[in-house]
């Protein structure tokens, strides 16, 4: 009898943590390495945000909490997706977890069964298609392209959807291009999912606050109202108010679904730290203006990092609309040989290569479903991005 689960040969470790590991193994080992493969802000959590922690610490306020969330926690949700998308939802709805990947994890798990298919567009967040797999779904991959932007079609969107098709899991900004959708371009995708009562949306809104330029952010039940009922969108703490490590995420949804993801939640973590959920109080229902300067300095930096990665031989590096990732392709680069004698056969030996070559850590595209590509976080500082990029182009330079 085998003693592991049958269930862990379906799913594989998360690349993006691997390659953090890594890094964090060589610098150990004495290695001069620039990781560029974290998904998490450089900047600290805003002062107000960690005194309303410290304040909950004060109160007495460490015991368990409610499954789901605390009350005045799951209104301020309420309060912000009214403020911020125009939807509205009662407390009812709202179920908060141990950060977003729980979150949709819950939901998955509540309502899934084999043979379930869930579309999922490539680039996608590493997580997708591996926790649908856990649950026993099975992932449909429909492949966006530089091309669109990364972007998939409402064209796209119909020849993926079956009988079996349960979800759509989307998320824009992306993880990992940082491609964004308008609302127009949203409204092709939601007038497909009108078509087709039977498809629920999933949405990933965590990089929601953290756009550029011109572009406007807008979720699905937003652009198309008839899909409020089979919408379950999902936010979070983690990136905008730089909280990864607080572990808060939500979601909002038909209190059905709800119901059914807190019973889920009940047999795993039971309920998110009680310290942080007073915390994600503030962040939400507190002061917002930290973010446009933030934004500002991450759109420097990501100005900074398309330019110098299209300055390197054979990379292209579209520029993203938010979220702090680049996506460049290599396809100038398959086939040849680094100077340390690796022959870049794919995204993978690039990346592989280009660490042990030159120090510079990132994620390779076959990751998030598309090559040949590698993912970028310019959530780092200005020198590091240009060191990193730096050595990069020599690197591309010295292949042959």
């Amino acid at each position: 009898m085998e003693f592991l689960s049958t269930t862990l040969a379906r799913v594989k470790p998360s690349p993006t943590i691997a390659v953090t590991t890594k890094a964090a193994e060589l610098k150990a080992a004495g290695r001069d390495v620039i990781g560029l493969g974290a998904g998490e802000p450089d900047f600290d959590t805003p002062q107000n945000i960690k005194d309303a922690a410290v304040a909950a610490i004060a109160g007495g306020k460490t015991k368990y909490t409610a499954v789901d969330g605390i009350p005045e926690l799951k209104r301020a949700i309420c309060d912000k997706l009214k403020r911020d998308n125009d939807l509205s939802y009662e407390p009812s709805q709202v179920s908060v977890g141990t950060g977003g990947k729980q979150i949709l994890y819950n939901a998955l798990m509540a309502t899934l069964n084999e043979g379930d298919e869930v579309v999922i567009p490539a680039p996608y967040w590493v997580s997708y298609p591996d926790m649908v797999l856990l649950a026993g779904g099975t992932p449909v991959i429909a492949e966006a392209s530089l091309q669109t932007g990364f972007k998939l079609t409402a064209d796209q969107l119909e020849a993926a959807i079956t009988d079996k098709t349960k979800w759509l899991i989307f998320n824009s900004p992306s993880n990992p291009t940082g491609a964004g959708y308008t609302w127009d371009e949203l409204k092709e995708l939601t007038d497909v999912l009108m078509r087709h009562p039977h498809v629920w949306v999933m949405t990933d809104d965590m990089y929601e606050h953290l756009v550029y330029d011109d572009f406007k952010f807008c979720t699905p039940a937003q652009v198309e109202p008839g899909l409020y009922d089979r919408t379950l969108t999902v936010n979070g703490v983690s990136k905008a108010y730089a909280m990864t490590g607080w572990r808060i995420g939500y979601a909002a949804g038909p209190e059905e679904l709800i119901k059914a993801m807190r019973k889920v939640q009940s047999q795993s973590t039971s309920n998110p730290c009680s310290i942080s959920q007073w915390a994600a109080v503030e962040a939400l229902t507190g002061t917002q203006a930290f973010i446009a300067p933030n934004n500002e300095m991450f759109a420097r930096r990501r100005d900074l990092v398309v330019e110098m990665l299209n300055a390197a031989e054979g990379i292209r590096c579209p520029v993203p609309d938010g979220a702090f990732y680049v996506y460049p392709s290599i396809a100038g680069c398959i086939g040849k040989t680094s100077a340390g004698g690796t022959k870049i056969e794919d995204d993978e030996t690039f990346a592989t290569a280009l660490l042990e070559e030159t120090g510079v850590a990132v994620v390779f595209g076959a990751a998030f479903g598309l090559s040949p590509n590698f993912r970028v976080s310019y959530a780092t500082s200005d020198e590091a991005l240009t060191e990193a990029c730096t050595r990069i182009q020599t690197f591309c330079a010295g292949l042959t």
